[in-house]
């Protein structure tokens, strides 16, 4: 009862977190005119949002190793809660940028709590399979996000999106707050935190999984960044068409996790990830020759894109779990480190988005080809049964 319970909470707190990074995207270009700034700076949140996801997630599973998960997972929520209903506040990029900031500081805690949560209820294939769920929570807040925002927008305008997503944050505090959540016998560690993280950094069988892992995120952070300018630029596609977008993207994702449910036990996890991976290639590869050859032609775009979406899915569960099955240390680090690896590799390929970022599809295409080629180097170079 404690893990289904466990399981739903987090696949929740997951949701919301991962909503900060798709919800508002319909709205970018009239978020922009309201702070007179362009969009291509605006886009920058995304980028600022991940940096925040990304360098307190030591410091969240350090903290939830020493006074427990759920205190952590109540503060992170608050903090998130906060920073959304005051992001509407601000009237100057700066302020933006910065509010930004706090949200993924907020959201970082909730990822990491919520990884720590399902290893402490789940272990061995039935890890995969729980870390499954969470990525469809991660991949419906990315796509049903896109079109929730977008209805929100023309509805109640932009600011009522973070509104609403403070506020369902703040009362997920109040019900964590009267939740029990199972617990479990952690291994003889090393005295220094630090040293904990140095040492499982330094594990082969825990760096390539978890490599794979972000190398493939990355490839949905660098769409949903410099994507929204292609697709409502030279495509002329309006907010609510590019939120209807989140409908195959989030279908192909959800597909992908109950491939991972279904058959993971039996085909084995190395041998998912390696097709999942390859997916991402393949569709990586058709989006950047669509890009160059039939640019005008939306759907050679996003269909591809699909299936990239789809072979992550299948990729990045399994990573985690094969990365902390490879770990050297127990408790909360090994699912912060990768946590951490992966926000940081999403904040920098998100900024070299943000930089390339125009309405020409190519160099979108080519990034992404290039992460998944990465993403398929560290699988081959990985182990097929993970160290026990």
């Amino acid at each position: 009862m404690k893990s289904s319970t466990t399981l739903l909470i987090t696949c929740s707190t997951v949701f919301l977190a991962q909503l900060g990074m798709s919800i508002y995207l319909p709205a970018l270009l009239e978020i922009a005119r309201n702070l007179s700034a362009d969009s291509s700076q605006v886009a920058w949140g995304l980028a600022v949002y991940l940096i925040g996801m990304a360098l307190p997630m030591l410091f969240w599973g350090s903290l939830g190793q020493r006074i427990g998960r759920k205190p952590v997972l109540i503060a992170a929520l608050g903090i998130y809660g906060l920073g959304n209903l005051a992001l509407p506040l601000g009237t100057t990029l700066e302020s933006f940028l910065v509010l930004r900031l706090i949200q993924g500081i907020g959201a970082s805690g909730i990822s990491v709590m919520a990884r720590v949560l399902i290893r402490d209820s789940f272990s061995g294939d039935q890890l995969a399979k729980a870390l499954s769920w969470l990525s469809i929570s991660f991949v419906v807040a990315l796509g049903i996000g896109q079109y929730l925002g977008s209805i929100i927008q023309v509805a109640l305008g932009w600011p009522a999106i973070f509104h609403l997503l403070g506020g369902v944050s703040l009362s997920m505090a109040v019900v964590v707050a009267r939740i029990a959540f199972a617990s479990r016998t952690e291994q003889v560690i090393p005295s220094s935190s630090w040293a904990s993280y140095w040492q499982t950094l330094n594990h082969r069988d825990f760096l390539l999984p978890a490599l794979a892992g972000g190398l493939g995120y990355g490839v949905i952070i660098a769409f949903n960044t410099a994507a929204p300018l292609i697709l409502q630029g030279p495509f002329k596609w309006s907010p609510v068409e590019y939120g209807l977008l989140g409908w195959p993207i989030s279908t192909a994702y959800f597909l992908g996790a109950l491939v991972v449910n279904s058959l993971v036990l039996r085909a084995g996890g190395h041998r998912l990830m390696k097709i999942g991976v390859s997916l991402v290639l393949a569709g990586s590869a058709v989006m950047l020759v669509a890009s160059v050859t039939a640019i005008s032609v939306a759907l050679l775009f996003w269909l591809p894109y699909c299936f990239a979406v789809f072979g992550q899915s299948l990729n990045y569960p399994i990573s985690l779990s094969l990365a902390n099955d490879g770990a050297p240390v127990g408790g909360a680090y090994a699912m912060a480190l990768s946590g951490f690896m992966h926000q940081l590799m999403a904040a920098a390929i998100g900024a070299i988005a943000s930089l390339i970022a125009s309405q020409q599809a190519w160099p979108l295409s080519l990034l992404c080809t290039l992460l998944a080629l990465g993403a398929m180097i560290c699988v081959m170079l990985s182990r097929v049964t993970p160290r026990s």
